[in-house]
């Protein structure tokens, strides 16, 4: 009889996204901000202004939170919050310069974090954890459809 290694599978992915994500938020932590603000200012960073309603979806957060974590960043003066002049209904988050200048100080330093968690795999070994990784994530995600 074959083993099936699908729950050895899902162990192992758990065990290695826990370990790598520890190397993230120690690296986030050390600025003052937790995992889930920087992920926002990230976002922000990144892809530019986006409605409060998406952000949740992006960065995988309800969207309660996503008011709260908005708001403990505007707080801080790290972000804005602009209202669509073309639907009132719609507020959108952007950076704030002070929350720019965060980023560019911290995120070059965060990248390596993340490379060092990563460095068990040769470039090559990561591409193809990349693809099946993907590919695994899609067919998952289809399957809940």
């Amino acid at each position: 009889m074959k083993k099936d290694v699908s729950l050895e599978l899902f162990v192992a992915l758990s065990r290695a996204y826990q370990s790598v994500m520890e190397h993230a938020k120690r690296d986030i932590r050390r600025h003052f901000i937790n995992p889930t603000e920087f992920a926002v200012l990230e976002l922000l960073y990144h892809k530019g202004a986006h409605p409060l309603q998406q952000i949740g979806e992006k960065i995988l957060l309800a969207s309660g939170s996503i008011t709260y974590v908005v708001g403990q960043l505007e707080k801080k003066g790290l972000l804005n919050r602009r209202i669509c002049p073309e639907d009132r209904r719609i507020t959108f988050a952007e950076i704030s310069d002070q929350g720019r200048q965060l980023l560019d100080d911290i995120f070059p330093e965060h990248e390596e974090a993340i490379r060092k968690a990563v460095q068990g795999l040769d470039d090559q070994e990561k591409e193809t954890a990349l693809q099946l990784l993907k590919k695994l994530g899609k067919e998952a995600k289809k399957q809940l459809q």
